[in-house]
């Protein structure tokens, strides 16, 4: 079983009674440089999990039920993230003896997990000011229509024109767009094949994603002035 164990990476310790390590497998090198032999988990393990795991097994010896715990090992630089099982080990006459972890590394789905949770709020964030632009939009169109029929007229001119935006910056990634190319975006629908009538002249310039949706608003206003 030992030389299976090698193998996977998964990591198992055996403590007696006293909690000290009788032996162990797999033992990161990062932790007492791999020599965990006779030591308690407060003498190999570093930061505030170390106690709280030492108190998980105290209390797996008195009640021989299992635990089960996420935590993360608290070494500077990064460190990493287990999944830990704690379970009691009985002798022939059915008394605990001692007890065994497993441990195995999960540092990679964490990472992903917290990726995830970042992307989630970032998402929500730009959500949240995307509706309140176009709460703006309806209210400023509102204001100035004359009827249901022209508030929707230009309220889909709009919408059209804040999606075309959202497309340059969404396929930059949330990078920004280009000046030229939020012009071309805005004056594309309304140009006709072949029509020179608008020219970009002069140094372009990169839009923060903000400015990229409000400048372009600003820009199909213009267009559709010049329209009228």
């Amino acid at each position: 079983m030992l030389r299976a164990l090698r193998n996977t990476g998964i990591i198992v310790i055996y403590q007696t009674r006293d909690m000290r390590v009788l032996w162990g497998q797999n033992v990161p090198a990062h932790w007492s440089g791999g020599d965990i032999l006779g030591k308690t988990d407060a003498e190999f393990l570093s930061g505030p999990m170390a106690a709280r795991i030492a108190e998980m097994k105290l209390t797996v010896l008195e009640s021989g039920q299992p635990e089960k715990l996420e935590f993360h090992d608290g070494v500077e630089g990064g460190g990493r993230w287990y999944d830990m099982w704690i379970d009691a080990d009985t002798d022939e006459d059915d008394q605990i003896a001692g007890i065994v972890t497993t441990m195995v590394e999960v540092s990679d789905r964490k990472r992903r997990e917290q990726t995830l949770r970042a992307l989630l709020r970032e998402v929500s964030h730009r959500s949240k000011n995307l509706l309140a632009i176009i709460q703006s939009i309806a209210t400023q169109t509102g204001r100035n229509a004359s009827g249901v029929d022209s508030f929707l007229d230009r309220f889909r001119g709009r919408l059209h024109s804040l999606a075309s935006s959202q497309d340059l910056v969404t396929s930059s990634n949330w990078r920004g767009a280009m000046l030229s190319a939020l012009v071309e975006g805005q004056v594309a629908r309304y140009r006709g094949e072949g029509d020179e009538g608008v020219r970009f002249e002069g140094v372009d310039v990169h839009l923060n994603p903000n400015a990229a949706l409000h400048i372009g608003l600003a820009l199909h206003e213009l267009v559709v002035n010049s329209m009228s």
